[in-house]
């Protein structure tokens, strides 16, 4: 552990976050009705976005988008929830809150002062 970030979880996240499309796509996750239809299947907030919307709005092939969302679940940035044959996915706010958190206390340290070595 590196003053207050914990190494462990921050750098999976961090690297995760790294893609411009999937920092895009956690963004969408996170304030979900804003970005996205209602779904026939799952609401939106407890269940998850549907996977399909996600590749719809995105723009880009399922298989792409699953590869994403992967990468953002494996980093414990997103839980993924199956219902029916589609994968629902949502944020998990807890590992977003405990990065941001992180990185906010260390940015606040005040860099050391300059010693000064003996002439």
């Amino acid at each position: 552990m590196i003053d207050n970030i914990d190494e462990e979880s921050s750098v999976p996240a961090l690297v995760a976050l790294a893609s411009p499309v999937r920092l895009r796509i956690l963004m969408w996750l996170l304030d979900p009705r804003a970005h996205f239809s209602e779904q026939r299947d799952g609401d939106l907030v407890d269940d998850g976005v549907c996977v399909g919307f996600i590749t719809e709005k995105a723009g880009l092939s399922q298989p792409t988008i699953s590869s994403h969302m992967k990468k953002l679940s494996d980093a414990g940035l997103v839980r993924g929830k199956r219902i029916g044959n589609w994968m629902f996915y949502k944020p998990v706010r807890e590992v977003l809150a405990s990065v941001g958190e992180g990185l906010a206390s260390v940015a606040r340290i005040e860099p050391s002062q300059p010693s000064n070595p003996e002439v």
